[in-house]
Order: structure tokens, then sequence, then C-alpha cells
């Protein structure tokens, strides 16, 4: 080789060895399903259907029934006395009791399982930048080789790559007459 090559690389390591350091992919929503008990299940359930646009109306629609019946009707008919809706407010706070600590237990299960994902998702992107390093120092290796081989040959590569003149001799197979640079 002439002074004016490169230094040689290392030669990367083969694809094989690459795949024989792989761990297996994890799937983390079966371990964590494992993990999570049957009243977790029953918390992560209330708290899928209560955060749900299907459950506002629901409740929308009763307490717009609820009221709308009390203040609307004859007062024989009405048992909610209107203005105190006390009944009312007794059943709305009683399903607020009960369900706030059950949505807040289904919260934590969610985020638990959103933090377990975002750290496999972690360990997948870690992996795969190793692999695409690798794969430059394949690229880079191969690279260092031609150029050794064109040098060899007596070319140089410096010439015909900062060379300005537009090469209207290469036209597209079939004599078409446009040069590849129009293309």
């Amino acid at each position: 080789m002439s002074a004016t090559s490169p230094a040689t690389p290392l030669q990367p390591p083969p694809v094989e060895q690459i795949i024989k350091r792989r761990h297996p992919l994890r799937n983390v929503h079966k371990e964590i399903l494992a993990t999570v008990s049957p009243l977790d299940r029953l918390a992560l359930w209330i708290t899928v259907r209560v955060g749900s646009m299907g459950f506002f109306l629901i409740i929308f629609g009763w307490t717009v029934g609820w009221l709308g019946w009390n203040v609307l009707v004859p007062p024989a008919w009405q048992f909610d006395p209107p203005m105190a809706f006390v009944f009312w407010l007794f059943i709305s706070n009683v399903i607020q009791i009960l369900l706030m600590p059950l949505i807040m237990v289904g919260q934590n299960l969610q985020s638990r399982h959103g933090e377990a994902r975002a750290e496999n998702d972690l360990e997948v992107n870690v992996r795969a930048e190793q692999e695409i390093e690798t794969i430059l120092r394949h690229l880079e290796y191969q690279n260092t080789i031609l150029i050794a081989m064109v040098q060899k040959l007596g070319i140089d590569v410096d010439v015909g790559l900062h060379d300005k003149k537009a090469p209207a001799e290469m036209v597209r197979p079939g004599g078409h007459g446009r040069a590849y640079t129009e293309m």
C-alpha cells in the first residue's frame, strides 16, 4: 500500500457473534399480567370503564334525568326535593368515595406497566444502537478495503470525485441522450 492510504481499521466482529450476544426479547405485557392479582384486575377493569366517555355519558344522563324530573314534574311526583337534591348528592358522594381509591389503584398499576414498557423500549433501543454501530464498522472496514483495492489498481479516487465536468458521455442505457446527472 502507498503512504497515502488510510490506516486499516480492525476487522469488526462477525454477525454471528452479535446474534449470539442477543438476549431474547421480553414480552413485558405478559410479565406484568402474571404479577397482577384478581383485585388489581378488578381495579384496572373499573379504571378503564370509569375513564371512558360511555361512563361519563351515563352519569351525565342520570344527573340530567334526576334533576330534570325533580324540577319539572308536579310536586306530588318528586322524590328528591328540588334545589336541595339531598338524595342525589348522597348517591353522588357515595359513588365518588367508592370509585376514587379504585381509580387510583388502577392508575398506579397502569403506571407500573408503562414504566416496564419504557424500560424494555430502552433495552431494545440500546441493542439496536449497538447493532447499528457494528454495521457502521463493517461499512468502514469495507470502504477501507475498497480504497486500498482502487489505489492498488492505480486509480486516483480524488480526481474522479472532484471532477467538475458534467459527464455528457455518460448516457442512460438505451441511448436516449440524457445524462445520468439530469435524472
